[in-house]
């Protein structure tokens, strides 16, 4: 796992500015602690920051073929690396290291543009072709890495993160107010969007192809999942996942340095756990945890569990004073606001997992993979809610809108009921109506037809969700948006925030299209969600550990915390109009949802929570010494 930042001059012959490439890395020299390195060609510049996990002496990067002819440089692993070797090998490439970065080198050399075809991995690059003068920039499949990216005046800049993109400004960006209103629907910032203008993401599986003076933006994963020509039995279906589950874990362990695991007392990270004693022992296992007196505690569970599967369970203790000092570090750290909980303890977890460790195994994935979420019992139930006559739905949504705060049951009525498909795959994201969020905001600061605006960048899903069922197209848009620019987008942050690689072996590219093909009925059965999942994890796991509850890293405590912490401020920073969000939002708009909150008469918990994040964010964007942005112009 390291850093990657770059700039190139395509519209003119302008040399980069080296220092300015240079400054670049450094911003993210906690990537990558242990090496930097710099390529320059003219027009073209890149830098690169190493945390050394495989070919600690080899793998020095930017990274070219004996040549000269191709540089690299490269954040993320690629696991099936030394298959891709011996084919190379086989067709007469020679390679001087046994770094999976070489690899990437050789495959673009055999293969071209086509060379993500072949990987199975995560990352974030750069291919610099020096003869045709092409640079690739490139996210993964899945986008467990993050590539940002600026492109004004004929000139790319990019990287790992957002503030190396602004270490090379001269101008300061402004906030982006479709983000913002994005942001305040989802609780993220979908991709290719950023809450800066000007500033954007690739979405994972796309590539920035650069060369003859142009730019342009491809998708290079157009894996269309096409159900199996033979139904699935549910034995033969299981055991495929397993044997899926032990390769992707086998793959993921590679590497030079010690390994181990983030536990909570789930299903998803035991599994995990068992699949990694398939392949060694005695682990170090690390849970976050809040003391004996929270009913909501994983601790115990999590110590149960590594006792369980032979692990070497650690604690991390986390109080609510250290969580309150910490809380604006974080936040600096994401970059962009997310309203998760999870965001706290992956920060500390992974703060005392590098202690011991620089690689740590992760459980993501399978809830979006198999069904794991409550909503996806709604979209795959709601076939029966559309159904019904429009006179039953229209009475019983108007009973269902008239009930005091069941917003969850209300935004599932409205959205299931929706025709367009991923117009209604945005309602059941959105935590508000359109009307509601659009209120929020001043008169003439969002564009025209900005509602639906992320649902446009969504359409060229279409053709690959063409065999999928209802819960299968709604699940591909997951792998394509909440996950990687929600959860994987914070859990990439707060680990290199830590200088420590965070995998997760349930998205290894076999398992993920492997789900995609099966469909619903593998993911719920009879009201059960994560039907497959589960018969899986009855096959390693002790009932002890089967028969708990799913609860993450005990993130209702951090909710209790968060919400004390910002309640007696709550008033405080949501009615004060010299609050930084007023330069773009409506202050009777808030009021009006702090009031409805108060009296009962929704539940805004959520919206509310978010409101407060977007002004922490802004406060310390106004705190960085090194960049002023400014905030709607002002």
């Amino acid at each position: 796992m390291c850093g990657i930042a770059g700039q190139f001059n395509f519209g003119s012959q302008e040399q980069v500015v080296e220092e300015r490439v240079r400054r670049m890395a450094r911003s993210i020299a906690h990537r990558g602690p242990d090496d930097e390195g710099y390529f320059f060609d003219d027009n073209l510049g890149l830098g690169f920051r190493r945390l050394s996990i495989i070919d600690l002496s080899g793998g020095h990067q930017p990274m070219s073929d004996a040549e000269e002819s191709v540089w690299v440089v490269f954040n993320g692993e690629i696991y099936n690396y030394q298959e891709l070797r011996a084919e190379l090998e086989a067709k007469g490439h020679q390679l001087r290291t046994r770094s999976d970065t070489e690899v990437i080198i050789h495959g673009y050399k055999e293969w071209g543009t086509d060379v993500f075809n072949h990987f199975n991995g995560m990352f974030g690059l750069a291919i610099w072709d020096v003869r045709k003068r092409r640079l690739l920039v490139a996210r993964d499949a899945m986008g467990i890495k993050l590539v940002y990216y600026r492109i004004s005046g004929g000139c790319l800049t990019f990287g790992s993160e957002i503030r190396a993109v602004l270490a090379a400004e001269d101008s300061t960006p402004e906030v982006d107010p479709v983000a913002l209103n994005l942001f305040l629907r989802f609780r993220y910032v979908p991709s290719p969007l950023t809450m800066f203008q000007g500033i954007r993401k690739l979405a994972p599986g796309t590539m920035l192809v650069v060369e003859n003076g142009r730019c342009s933006e491809q998708r290079w994963y157009n894996c269309t999942p096409v159900p199996f020509d033979n139904p699935k039995q549910d034995a033969e279906a299981a055991r495929e996942l397993l044997d899926l589950y032990k390769g992707a874990v086998r793959r993921h362990l590679l590497s030079d340095v010690p390994v181990g695991i983030l536990l909570s007392g789930g299903l998803d990270s035991g599994l995990l756990l068992a699949l990694m004693n398939e392949y060694g022992g005695e682990w170090p296992a690390y849970t976050v945890g809040y003391g004996e007196t929270f009913a909501d505690d994983e601790l115990a569970d999590a110590a149960e569990t590594a006792r369980l599967l032979g692990a070497k369970h650690i604690p991390v203790q986390l109080d609510r004073g250290e969580f309150e000092r910490s809380f604006p570090k974080i936040v600096d750290f994401l970059e962009e606001p997310v309203t998760s909980s999870s965001v706290v303890p992956m920060y500390f977890v992974c703060q005392r997992a590098r202690q011991d460790v620089k690689v740590a195994l992760i459980g993501q994935g399978p809830d979006e993979l198999f069904g794991g979420y409550t909503r996806h019992l709604g979209v795959h139930y709601g076939k029966h809610w559309r159904g019904l006559p429009g006179g039953v739905r229209s009475i019983l949504g108007g009973a269902v809108n008239r009930l005091p705060r069941n917003e969850a049951l209300k935004r599932g009525v409205q959205s299931l009921g929706t025709a367009d498909r991923l117009q209604r795959y945005h309602s059941v994201f959105s935590l508000a109506p359109l009307e509601t969020i659009d209120g929020l905001f001043k008169d003439d600061v969002l564009p025209p037809r900005r509602g639906h605006a992320i649902v446009e960048y969504w359409r060229d899903l279409l053709p690959q969700m063409e065999h999928a069922d209802e819960l299968g197209g709604f699940q591909m848009l997951e792998v394509r948006s909440s996950l990687p620019d929600e959860l994987l987008m914070f859990g990439d942050k707060m680990s290199m925030a830590h200088s420590i690689e965070v995998r997760v072996p349930y998205l290894d590219r076999t398992v993920v299209e492997f789900a995609q093909r099966l469909g619903a009925r593998f993911m719920i059965r009879n009201g059960e969600r994560k039907w497959l999942h589960r018969r899986v994890c009855r096959s390693l796991l002790p009932p002890q550990i089967l028969k708990r509850k799913k609860r993450g890293f005990a993130v209702n405590v951090v909710d209790g915390w968060f919400n004390s912490t910002v309640s007696g401020r709550l008033a405080e920073t949501l009615l004060d109009e010299q609050s930084l969000m007023y330069r773009l939002l409506n202050p009777t708009g808030v009021r009006r949802l702090l009031n409805d909150h108060r009296s009962n008469r929704a539940d805004n918990h959520k919206l509310l929570f978010s409101l407060v994040m977007v002004e922490q964010w802004l406060r310390g964007l106004r705190r960085n010494q090194e960049h002023t942005v400014h905030v709607g112009g002002a």
